[in-house]
């Protein structure tokens, strides 16, 4: 066999990204102030919704107030000693920063506010950009425009990229945008191929959630090296040098040396950065050495690669090949994981609601038979194969899980958005044929997941429900984690606080008390102990209570998760706090016994 082997007959392409500063400048512009007029309007609070938005300035405020940069442990959170958090130091970075410069003119509240404006705005145009490069390199000009337009509209119906939102998801959607765009390099240039292993080891770093991706992206360039040999040398050493190289980087710079020989299968430790220093370490040698070889030497040789890779995946971090969440507690995963709807498979969530399944899954269905149309027809082969891999990827990831859905978004915006513009320009040649219009009209809809999820809204079930509760204009109580319904905690002496999940980030944000429980899975014990206590009957609850050294009790009777721990067990703490039966170890404190909050000290043995 020759020594490359072409998929498609080969074309010329322009060296040109299609992206200039005019158009990104348009298009960020636009998107931006859109995301402002929509959000801002209707907001009552600078941080994100997110629970993790609120934790993540919480971790931010430590770093910024000496909490040493290895150091990411919450001492606020859970048991005595505190909880380690598994997030990267390279989000709170520019984070901080961000509140640093601010802070040179303005207040601490004010300075906050700007950063956590600006963060998600960088992202936006760092997203489009690369959205942009990525559909210019697939389809040309007019599809780069309209994958900007699905992508906008994606940033739109998103919350990820609304002020405020600084968990690590929207720089998750970026990173793999990027990456793509970087391996859709029609001349399969070595930079090119760099950039993509410095991008995917920063992915590593940052979370896991990526991780199923970044091994498919590593997969993809070896395979591509096997196809093309000596042609796709320089690509391939490239990407395998610059993985192995930034995930040393970013190892030795956000990991204490005291856990250099800890193995975590949710965050960048000696696990993930061993794997992958030997697999972009081992990809480089392989195509440094084997390039001039046969196919079938190419073949053999990245066998007998993928073998090493392999035996040291079982070596080093065997536990990693299964879902880090399947290790906890029965009692979590009924009163807490069960709830999360990004943490639910498609099967789960079709019981929930059916009506939203087609909101996670449509636009990338849709998608991945454009690709499989393409490769068949043969237009841009191997771009199409790569998108194909990548979507099929975070495709499986969303059956296991809706919160891989965002992966396939953006992903799914690429080749549709060349299918849209193929369909715009067949359309306007035939302008009285109107099959071409209506399935111009109707595939530029089909390629938003919001339309999507805006249809099944309209349909009976949960999330019609959602958003009919959000259109109503019934007057609507304060939510409990509301700063303002938070005050009467914050004026109590400095202590222990038990409240569920979804109170833990408020209430470290807004106060100075430790939380028992906050719904990050490394904070088990404190999560279990607060759920004991609302389930067992009030003599044993005080028990729980005194070992945790609990001394304040905030509960909301609305809340969904004591409404649920309430019905599971009548004769509980939680249960009978909603009946209005106080035991005598609890003191209602004044002020704090509205419809929304109430809150009780426990007294003193």
């Amino acid at each position: 066999m020759p020594a490359a082997l072409p998929i498609a007959p080969q074309e010329t392409f322009a060296p040109r990204t299609g992206m200039t500063w005019c158009v990104l400048a348009f298009y960020s512009a636009i998107t931006i102030a859109l995301l402002l007029a929509l959000s801002l309007p209707f907001t009552t609070d600078y941080v994100g919704s997110d629970n993790d938005d609120a934790m993540r300035l919480v971790m931010v405020r430590d770093l910024l107030a000496g909490q040493g940069w290895f150091d990411t442990t919450q001492y606020r959170l859970g048991l005595a000693g505190g909880t380690p958090m598994h997030w990267s130091r390279f989000i709170d970075l520019p984070i901080a920063n961000l509140i640093s410069f601010f802070s040179l003119f303005a207040g601490q509240q004010q300075a906050e506010a700007l950063a956590l404006a600006v963060w998600p705005s960088i992202l936006v145009v760092a997203v489009l950009f690369s959205a942009g490069v990525a559909s210019y390199r697939l389809g040309g000009t007019m599809a780069m425009h309209a994958t900007l337009i699905l992508t906008s509209i994606l940033i739109l119906s998103l919350n990820r990229f609304q002020p405020g939102s600084i968990d690590h998801h929207n720089v998750q959607i970026l990173l793999v945008t990027a990456i793509t765009a970087m391996l859709l390099s029609p001349t399969r240039r070595p930079r090119d191929h760099a950039i993509a292993g410095v991008l995917a080891g920063f992915a590593i770093a940052i979370g896991v959630e990526t991780t199923p991706l970044i091994g498919a992206v590593c997969l993809i360039v070896a395979l591509r090296w096997a196809w093309h040999g000596s042609s796709f040398r320089d690509a391939a050493t490239a990407y395998g040098l610059a993985l192995a190289l930034t995930t040393t980087g970013a190892f030795f710079a956000t990991v204490a040396p005291s856990h250099y020989t800890q193995v975590t299968c949710d965050s960048l430790s000696y696990g993930f950065y061993a794997l992958a220093t030997l697999g972009g370490g081992t990809l480089f040698l392989t195509a440094s050495l084997a390039s001039a070889w046969s196919f079938r030497g190419r073949v053999f040789a990245l066998a007998g690669a993928g073998a090493v890779l392999a035996a040291a995946v079982l070596l080093i971090a065997p536990g990693c090949l299964s879902n880090p969440l399947d290790a906890l507690d029965p009692l979590l995963k009924t009163f807490w994981l069960d709830m999360v709807i990004e943490a639910q498979s498609a099967i789960a969530q079709f019981h929930l609601d059916p009506t939203s399944i087609a909101g996670f899954y449509a636009t990338g269905v849709i998608a991945i038979v454009a690709c499989l149309r393409c490769v068949y027809r043969r237009e841009a082969t191997e771009q199409h194969l790569i998108l194909l891999a990548l979507l099929t990827v975070a495709f499986a990831i969303s059956i296991l899980q809706i919160r891989g859905s965002i992966f396939v978004y953006v992903l799914a915006a690429i080749p549709l958005g060349r299918m849209v513009a193929r369909l715009r320009e067949a359309s306007n040649a035939a302008p009285k044929n109107l099959k071409l219009g209506a399935a111009f009209a109707g595939l530029t809809l089909a390629s938003t997941p919001a339309s999507w999820a805006l249809g099944g809204a309209l349909l009976p079930g949960q999330s019609g429900d959602v958003l009919r509760a959000e259109l109503s204009s019934k007057p609507k109580l304060p939510a409990c984690k509301d700063q303002s319904v938070l005050a009467p905690l914050a004026h109590e002496p400095i202590g222990v606080v038990a409240a569920v999940s979804d109170l833990g980030a408020p209430i470290l944000r807004f106060t100075g008390h430790r939380v028992l429980s906050a719904p990050y899975h490394r904070n088990q014990g404190g999560m279990l102990t607060e759920l004991h206590i609302g389930l067992s009957n009030p003599r044993q609850a005080e028990a729980f209570l005194r070992g945790a050294k609990v001394t304040l009790l905030a509960f909301c009777p609305g809340n969904s998760q004591i409404k649920m721990i309430a019905k599971a067990e009548p004769d509980g703490l939680y249960a009978n706090l909603l009946k209005g039966k106080v035991p005598a170890y609890l003191e209602p404190v004044e002020g704090a016994q509205g419809p929304v909050l109430k809150l009780y000290r426990v007294k003193p043995e």
